[in-house]
């Protein structure tokens, strides 16, 4: 049995962060997940990637990870001494709350079933690692989009599903279902909202699984989303722009006035704090100007801007 570098697999330093690993699998995901990948060998690099990202994502697991495979190197033979797991302190009992078996986050789409020996080794039956007790049904997951107000201020909306249903004689069918959800103000872009008990239900005994729903926030007209920030572009007159000035800027909880102070730039940014979506702490909104030169369109606009070349004495490559 050949041990595996998870860290190499995932394309990570060994002192990664938590979301230095969380940014690489998502990446990787993206590139090899078998439904959408063109490339060779997606199905099995994304198993590869599925094993890697269990361990190193669990704080116990990589712990025990770290410590065992310290001296050992991809490829290289392994078989791991009988008491490795002793010394180590496990949070809550066997099997997790409740004696259930813990379950895959939703971004996992693959069980263990079909993880290597090298971890079937470490973290199989067996193992101090080993969930135990009675297993419930999957968890499932699927999208729900709103719009940029809706996260704003929060909204309620009733989903229709259709769910893989497998048939006594093993052919598959959709099925459909409601499910209504409560999308709370502040939610962010890939947040996910868990709506217990309602995933796969258990098959022999134990508890149904979880649905996870993942906010997807549409594109908007004017607002740019950075997290809990939003961007708007605003346009200004160069008067505006030069000699300061009130305005009405739209946000996302009503118009309210600025000042634009005096000597403003096109491109540059004013905050308005507190005014992107709410949160502790809420985010922000950022007026980003943009200077609108008006039109040359009449003999009085030429005059006036023949005047200002002669008089201000302006180089904007000067610098």
């Amino acid at each position: 049995m050949e041990f595996q570098d998870y860290y190499k697999i995932l394309g990570v330093e060994r002192a990664a962060t938590a979301e230095q690993i969380k940014t690489a699998y998502r990446r990787l995901a993206r590139r090899f997940h078998p439904d959408v990948s063109k490339e060779p060998n997606a199905e099995a690099r994304f198993k590869e990637m599925q094993e890697a990202y269990e361990v190193l994502k669990d704080p116990e697991k990589r712990t025990a990870y770290d410590q065992l495979g310290s001296e050992w190197k991809s490829g290289q033979q392994f078989r791991p001494p009988p008491d490795w797991g002793s010394g180590f302190e496990f949070s809550g009992r066997p099997g997790g709350a409740g004696g259930r078996r813990a379950r895959a986050t939703p971004e996992e789409e693959f069980a263990h079933e079909g993880f290597s020996d090298f971890f079937s080794s470490l973290f199989g039956g067996g193992s101090p690692f080993a969930a135990a007790g009675v297993r419930g049904g999957r968890d499932h997951h699927a999208r729900v989009d709103v719009d940029l107000e809706e996260a704003f201020r929060g909204t309620t909306r009733t989903l229709e599903l259709k769910r893989p249903d497998i048939k006594r004689d093993g052919a598959v069918e959709l099925r459909s279902h409601t499910v209504r959800v409560t999308i709370p103000a502040g939610v962010t872009d890939g947040q996910l909202i868990r709506l217990a008990g309602q995933g796969e239900p258990a098959a022999r005994g134990g508890n149904a699984g979880d649905l996870y729903l993942e906010v997807h926030i549409r594109p908007h007209p004017q607002f740019q989303l950075d997290n809990r920030n939003v961007t708007l572009t605003f346009a200004v007159a160069p008067w505006e722009a030069a000699l300061g000035s009130a305005v009405t800027v739209p946000t996302l909880g009503g118009a309210v006035e600025m000042q634009i102070p005096a000597g403003s730039q096109s491109g540059q940014k004013l905050r308005l704090r507190g005014r992107g979506l709410p949160g502790r702490p809420p985010g922000d909104q950022y007026v980003q100007l943009k200077v609108v030169l008006p039109p040359a369109n009449s003999p009085q606009a030429k005059a006036l801007y023949e005047e200002m070349r002669t008089k201000l004495n302006f180089d904007p490559r000067r610098t």
